[in-house]
């Protein structure tokens, strides 16, 4: 899918409702597994499994469920497929003008307003919040009506105080400039997703970005907050703690099976991206592992 151009998700809220809910099971949504934005915020939970979160230039492998907030037009992936072992996924979506209408000139609705502004980085839940809370959004699709309504609005002010998130893009990051800059970035995006196991030369990115090299790592490092190179090594380190966790492969064959022909170089950037050596991680995961 390196070809193809991010897409414009269209989201209709289905009748009687300011929102949309979907609930999956198991690994049925599988219709996003690809570089998507909308002016929507999303809200989603993924109960249990294990995957990669790729949202704006973040990419990371999320164990045990995920919990996330994504802002208004952050392109980002699906983060569920036949490999994440989850029960399920919530999916809500909401316009912000949804928000917007509720808590304008209400004190009491300041908090959620904030946290739809940090959305706009994307935010990840762990800890308790993310056990308590999707708990919570798991239930949200067994109600109806105004039940449903007043208890994703609850939701969204108990994450609004909870500490326990990250923020996955700096705050400066924006992906939003205008649609040319969507469509170049996440084609590039979409081309690292599909090939980041061979060799990719910058002078072959730059070509597909239409630019010089000098201009395009210019570019690259002003969209995304970070060079090319850091970010196709980060999305194959990624790929590597997954692997670690989930296969019995040996080290030198992850190394390799990731997109790096240097030994020596994988372990030095796996410890500096993760704080543990190959091996420390996969020791710190045997749990996942099945015998």
């Amino acid at each position: 899918m390196s070809t193809k151009k991010p897409a414009l998700e269209r989201i209709n809220p289905s009748f009687g409702s300011s929102y949309t809910l979907a609930r999956y099971n198991s690994s049925e949504n599988e219709n996003t597994n690809y570089w998507h934005y909308h002016p929507e915020i999303e809200l989603v939970y993924v109960h249990g499994g294990s995957g990669k979160r790729q949202i704006g230039s973040h990419i990371s492998y999320f164990t045990e469920g995920e919990l996330i907030l994504i802002g208004s037009n952050l392109p980002h992936c699906g983060f569920t497929d036949k490999l994440t072992g989850n029960e399920s996924e919530i999916v809500i979506q909401f316009h912000p003008e949804f928000i917007d209408s509720l808590t304008e000139n209400k004190p009491e609705m300041r908090n959620i307003r904030q946290l739809i502004e940090r959305s706009k980085t994307g935010l990840a839940f762990g800890g308790e919040t993310k056990y308590h809370l999707g708990k919570r959004v798991l239930e949200l699709a067994d109600r109806q009506g105004f039940d449903r309504f007043l208890g994703l609005l609850s939701i969204l002010n108990d994450m609004s105080l909870s500490q326990e998130y990250q923020i996955l893009n700096a705050s400066g990051y924006t992906m939003q400039a205008n649609v040319e800059d969507n469509e170049r970035i996440n084609k590039l995006f979409n081309h690292v997703k599909t090939h980041f196991q061979e060799p990719i030369p910058l002078d072959d990115m730059a070509d597909m970005a239409g630019m010089t090299t000098p201009s395009f790592c210019r570019y690259f490092k002003k969209v995304s907050g970070k060079t090319f190179t850091q970010f196709v090594n980060e999305y194959r380190l990624v790929h590597a703690s997954k692997l670690l966790s989930e296969n019995k492969m040996s080290i030198t064959e992850i190394s390799f099976e990731c997109g790096f022909n240097n030994f020596s170089y994988f372990n030095k950037s796996f410890k500096k991206f993760t704080g543990k050596s190959p091996s420390e991680y996969r020791n710190s995961h045997k749990q996942v592992l099945t015998s």
